[in-house]
């Protein structure tokens, strides 16, 4: 879950870096500035309570001031041997607060950049970061340091390497910063076009291993046979274990008609030199849409022939246009119910739906509520202060009350588990498949002065039955595995003829469908 802001800045001095925070009355004659602000909303819905106040430098009391001294003087101390000066300025002790840094400035240009980028860096956290012992240490003394150690650096690759490893000791992998070049190739238009291989990949957060979340029908990475769960372990001869995912899909990006060369390793085999293997893929146009459906004819138990509808949702970040899902949803729906269909089949696998524009929670909500009927709670928010935000249906009318289930797996993540969430503990839909990917964080996106952009977790989120998900994940109801389609019913068994009907947990979604019919 994340929402996209941009702080309001004022950069004119090249020669030294201030960082103010003025939560009232901006000081107009300091040559960098730095105001915050925070906007977290989600249209169309409501909440049963307000949200909390946010960072806690806002906070107008006299506690706070003295805080912000302790903080100033602690900074001075540790720079002023590099020549630091350091102000306090309180307009109003009760009211209103300025507090001043000024740092030495790198001779070198681009370090001197990403200095001011540590500053933002270093306040935005403070403020706003969801922990608020920072993982059990002195947050300020961390930024001290690391502005000592980026000094006398040279190149700007350098500089921001010490802001990740002070962002590292924060333990929240997805607290993260990412480059200019970064996030320019992470905003990808919507228009749904991607020059590319058809993978999506993310770091395991407890092993720095690249591995695939999502990998495209028919694209490039199909075809050549990489799935779910594969580790990426070489791009193009150079190793890849620890680096984002926004750096692994950078490097797989390319104009069409040239190649890449990714080395792999088989997830689901042993550890043996035969479950790796290289492969040249093409670079091609992808061409992603957020819904596709069909028809699976059915034959129940009873001989009753029945029509299931089949939807894949496909939350897949930037490459897709989210603002149009939930419509795209509905037509599709409509365009079912007009063919006879029965029962669903909701498609969230391989899901890894995380995005700066927060778009993505939005549309997972906004397609909840096709499903379900009045006021539901589909999601609750958890902020740094340990507060409970629900977030509400208003006024709910589901398109359709046909039986459904929801297939879900270790691909489905973060706005797609939102979903899963909310049509599971609302009762409207069974999960079938395997346990979900665990990413229960609400990240806010900060573009920075210089491009780059700062992913910061500000909450957690909890299941509308208040499910821890973090870490977690969601439980499927009914496990799918190979094992279960060997032992099938012979019903269950005999139908292969096409993709859908021979994958093992359509199958599977299929006798639970006939199970929920006859209870009924």
């Amino acid at each position: 879950m994340d929402a996209l802001r941009r702080p309001n800045l004022d950069l004119h001095s090249p020669i030294s870096s201030l960082y103010t925070k003025t939560p009232q009355t901006p000081t107009s004659i300091l040559p960098y500035k730095y105001r915050f602000s925070s906007s977290s909303s989600f249209s169309g819905y409501h909440s049963k309570c307000k949200a909390s106040t946010p960072p806690q430098a806002i906070r107008k009391s006299n506690e706070s001031v003295e805080s912000s001294k302790k903080v100033v003087d602690s900074i001075a101390k540790g720079l002023i041997g590099l020549a630091a000066a350091v102000s306090v300025c309180l307009d109003s002790p009760a009211l209103a607060e300025s507090v001043t840094i000024a740092f030495p400035a790198s001779r070198t240009h681009e370090v001197n950049a990403v200095q001011r980028t540590l500053v933002e860096t270093w306040g935005l956290i403070r403020e706003t970061f969801v922990d608020p012992t920072f993982n059990h240490q002195d947050w300020d003394s961390n930024f001290q340091q690391t502005m000592v150690e980026m000094l006398p650096l040279r190149t700007a690759d350098a500089a921001y390497s010490k802001i990740r490893g002070m962002l590292s000791t924060l333990g929240d992998p997805f607290t993260r910063i990412i480059s200019p070049k970064e996030y320019q190739s992470f905003r990808i238009g919507s228009d749904g076009n991607v020059q590319g291989v058809g993978l999506f990949v993310n770091t395991e957060p407890n092993t720095g291993h690249l591995v695939v979340l999502s990998c495209v029908e028919g694209s490039p990475a199909a075809r050549a046979g990489i799935h779910v769960g594969d580790e990426l372990i070489e791009i193009n001869g150079e190793r890849v274990k620890g680096i984002s995912g926004e750096a692994a899909a950078q490097k797989l990006r390319g104009h069409v008609g040239t190649t890449v060369t990714v080395k792999v390793h088989n997830g689901k085999k042993l550890a043996i030199d035969s479950s790796f293997r290289e492969v040249k893929l093409p670079r091609e146009f992808i061409r992603l849409s957020p819904i596709s459906s069909a028809i699976i004819p059915h034959r129940t138990p009873n001989g009753h022939v029945s029509k299931t509808g089949y939807v894949k949702f496909t939350l897949t970040t930037k490459l897709v246009n989210n603002q149009t899902a939930a419509t795209d949803m509905k037509h599709a729906i409509r365009e079912l119910e007009n063919q006879g269909v029965e029962s669903y089949i909701l498609d969230l696998r391989n899901n890894p739906a995380s995005t700066p524009k927060g778009g993505l929670v939005k549309a997972g909500l906004d397609v909840a509520q096709i499903w379900l009927d009045g006021d539901e709670t589909l999601v609750n928010t958890i902020d740094r202060d340990g507060n409970m935000l629900p977030i509400n249906m208003t006024n709910g009318h589901a398109l359709t009350r046909d039986p459904l289930v929801v297939l879900v797996n270790e691909g489905s993540a973060s706005a797609s588990e939102i979903l899963a969430g909310a049509l599971h503990d609302n009762g409207r839909a069974k999960l079938i498949g395997n346990r979900t990917f665990g990413k229960g964080k609400i990240q806010m996106v900060t573009e920075l002065h210089d491009g780059s952009a700062l992913f910061i977790t500000v909450a957690k989120y909890l299941s509308p039955a208040l499910h821890a998900i973090d870490q977690v994940g969601i439980a499927p109801d009914v496990q799918c595995t190979t094992e279960m389609l060997n032992n099938s019913s012979p019903v269950m068994r005999k139908k292969s003829a096409s993709s859908l009907e021979g994958d093992s947990c359509i199958l599977v979604a299929e006798h639970e469908l006939d199970n929920q019919g006859s209870a009924s």
